[in-house]
């Protein structure tokens, strides 16, 4: 369940999200980190926005605030640390419900 992310191939779905909204979707392509296991890494400089982390386990994530999670598309069924899980409960829990696809 859930993939393993190398730092060097996080810095690379970061850069190419960076890319794409900096370019408006012409260049890059948007993160979509649903599923992975990104024990132990360091989102200090991480743009979440948008971004999809359904099912992501982001337990013990260097420099990652309710700030930063309040931006992404959906934590549904993500793991996260007991302290942010309460602040998005109380804050932001549409972002744990499950994501209503668009027609």
């Amino acid at each position: 369940m859930g993939h393993k992310i190398s730092p060097e191939d996080l810095c690379k779905i970061l850069e190419d999200h960076k890319n794409s909204i900096r370019t408006h979707k012409k260049e890059g392509k948007r993160a979509n980190l649903s599923g992975a296991k990104l024990y132990d890494a360091d989102l200090r400089y991480a743009k979440l926005s948008d971004d999809d982390l359904s099912c992501a386990n982001i337990t013990q994530v260097k420099k990652l605030s309710i700030n930063k999670l309040s931006k992404v598309k959906t934590l549904y069924k993500a793991k996260l640390d007991p302290e942010l899980i309460e602040q998005v409960k109380d804050k932001y829990p549409h972002l744990l419900e499950e994501p209503k696809f668009e027609e």
